[in-house]
């Protein structure tokens, strides 16, 4: 039976609409926590009552002279703001939208060089109201805020996003922080798209939130059609009639303008999906090469603007190349708030044909624990090698007693590359700045490595990733390869009323995961430059280029 049919026949578009959490299992105990999950059916039209209040929130910060916000969060608490603002910018009048996911100290100090605490304001996003990185940047933040506009007057300038009740909550009251905005507690953090987690961030850009929520409910509305029009069960159906065939990774190609998508698309599939040692690996694609050079195991989702014939030509030859490739067009930017919905509802059927429950995510928390582990002291695992100042250690599926130093970075990497079958994927996982000259070198030599070993390549930003393709790496398939770099930069910052820096808790997380992923088996690997300047960062991509070219 193919997967749209097993859909249709199994009824589970109109089970699915009903909420019937029986979908994802058979255990009477167990449906309750999904049910929790599930508020996210039906937002597209509930959200609609909160347009007036987004608005008015905006008008105000606007009057009072806001240029910039800064956007605190991670994962689904961000990533859908990212996606609004990289595709529509800010509107005229309105203020510029950063999107702070990371814990670099480099990026962080950066910004605030950017900065007027005059007219900045910020967005303090949480589900949870505990995650370690949007609490620590509002503390350095709020220390900044006070000392240019004195406390209490500074509060006014922050905002927080969590669900009601949490500590997040008590501490905008504590320290009188200007509104809460409360988030649906029923709607997991990756499927939030449509709350204030991805609409207020969206309104203070100026875009017109009532048009993306109308594009929204019309999605919604075809998502209940029953059978092969249904663009979400389609969309499942394809995904996993891919995955059952072999050909789990989903790549992901985007046009120029939406090219920030498929970092959401990643984090709602990898999350949903890795686990019980099965799920999609989703691979954003950034070269779109002819012939793709692309092994077995791809399937090709395309997201183009209708006028994008470059991407339609490229597409088609993938296809001629024998890849499956579902083919999206979206007509203009307000059309994302109609793919958010697609995706999610896909996600959740992709969940139910894989046997799987796709709103939990229980991996995630054992990168969490290794890191506070970490940063109070727990051990890590020894470099085994020093290269001219690049610290390499093996860990897991790629340790070995009695194995030689390697005597070469290039040697150094290329142990892990030789350990691609051919049916793995490489992550890089970086621990470095988010800035494009430290960054081209890797996204430079990510296309070539995965072209000369056939093999998907991922570029994972830390801790981001964490929260979204974490899941993946430890609950999935174990078909990945993981090397951890990370950067022994000087810049820091002291995070108020904590025993750690900024730069220690980045490098725990980076730590922390290492030791997660050895823990569980995974072939990983770290590099731990001397700093993370673009020269050397080169240095690395170079020999990631070489190693692949010498295995």
């Amino acid at each position: 039976m193919d997967s749209i049919q097993q859909l249709v026949e199994d009824d589970v578009v109109a089970r699915l609409a009903k909420r019937d959490a029986g979908l994802f299992t058979d255990e009477v105990q167990e449906r309750q926590p999904i049910l929790h999950r599930m508020g996210w059916i039906d937002l597209a039209t509930k959200a609609a009552e909160r347009v007036p209040q987004y608005a008015s929130i905006t008008q105000q910060v606007i009057d009072e002279g806001a240029k910039d916000v800064v956007l605190l969060g991670m994962g689904g608490s961000s990533l859908a703001s990212l996606v609004v603002s990289e595709v529509f910018g800010a509107a005229p009048d309105h203020p510029r939208l950063h999107v702070l996911d990371t814990t670099s100290p480099v990026t962080v100090s950066a910004l605030i060089g950017q900065l007027d605490p005059q007219s900045t304001w910020f967005l303090v996003s949480s589900k949870s109201g505990t995650t370690i990185e949007p609490l620590s940047l509002y503390a350095i933040f709020r220390a900044w805020a006070d000392e240019a506009l004195g406390h209490p007057a500074a509060g006014r300038h922050f905002m927080v996003i969590t669900d009601p009740g949490t500590p997040l909550e008590k501490l905008r009251q504590k320290e009188v922080m200007r509104i809460v905005l409360p988030a649906p507690a029923n709607v997991g953090g990756r499927f939030s798209a449509l709350t204030a987690f991805g609409l207020m961030p969206a309104a203070l850009l100026g875009v017109d939130v009532a048009e993306l929520l109308r594009r929204a409910a019309e999605m919604d509305d075809a998502c209940r059609t029953p059978g092969e029009d249904n663009p979400a069960a389609a969309l499942a159906a394809w995904i996993v009639d891919a995955q059952r065939a072999g050909r789990n990774k989903l790549t992901l190609a985007a046009s120029e303008r939406y090219a920030s998508f498929p970092l959401w698309i990643e984090q709602l599939v990898a999350e949903s999906t890795g686990k019980g040692g099965t799920g999609v690996v989703p691979v954003p694609e950034t070269a779109m090469a002819r012939p793709t050079g692309f092994g077995q195991d791809r399937a090709v989702a395309v997201l183009r603007s209708t006028d994008d014939d470059d991407l339609a030509n490229w597409a088609e030859a993938v296809r001629a190349e024998g890849h499956p490739v579902f083919d999206i067009e979206i007509a203009d930017p307000f059309d994302i708030g109609a793919e958010f919905v697609r995706w999610e509802y896909a996600t959740a059927m992709v969940g139910y044909l894989l046997g799987i429950n796709p709103f939990d995510e229980p991996d995630v928390g054992t990168a969490k624990t290794a890191t506070l582990q970490v940063l109070v002291g727990a051990d890590v695992i020894p470099a085994v090698a020093d290269l001219d100042g690049v610290w390499v250690t093996y860990g897991g599926g790629l340790a070995a007693e009695g194995q030689p130093p390697p005597a070469s970075l290039a040697d150094a990497l290329g142990q892990a590359l030789a350990a691609l079958g051919e049916s793995d994927y490489l992550a890089l996982l970086a621990y470095l700045p988010f800035d494009d000259s430290r960054l081209e070198p890797l996204r430079v030599a990510v296309p070539k490595v995965a072209a000369t070993r056939r093999s998907a390549v991922c570029l994972e930003l830390g801790p981001r990733y964490l929260h979204s393709t974490g899941q993946l790496h430890k609950g999935g398939p174990d078909e990945g390869v993981f090397v951890v770099i990370s950067a022994r930069d000087r810049e820091d910052l002291r995070v108020p009323g904590q025993a750690y820096s900024l730069s220690r808790l980045h490098r725990a997380q980076a730590e922390g995961d290492l030791v997660t992923l050895a823990e569980r088996g995974r072939r990983v690997m770290r590099v731990d430059l001397p700093d993370s300047t673009p020269a050397t960062v080169a240095l690395l991509a170079d020999a990631l280029v070489q190693a692949a070219g010498s295995v």
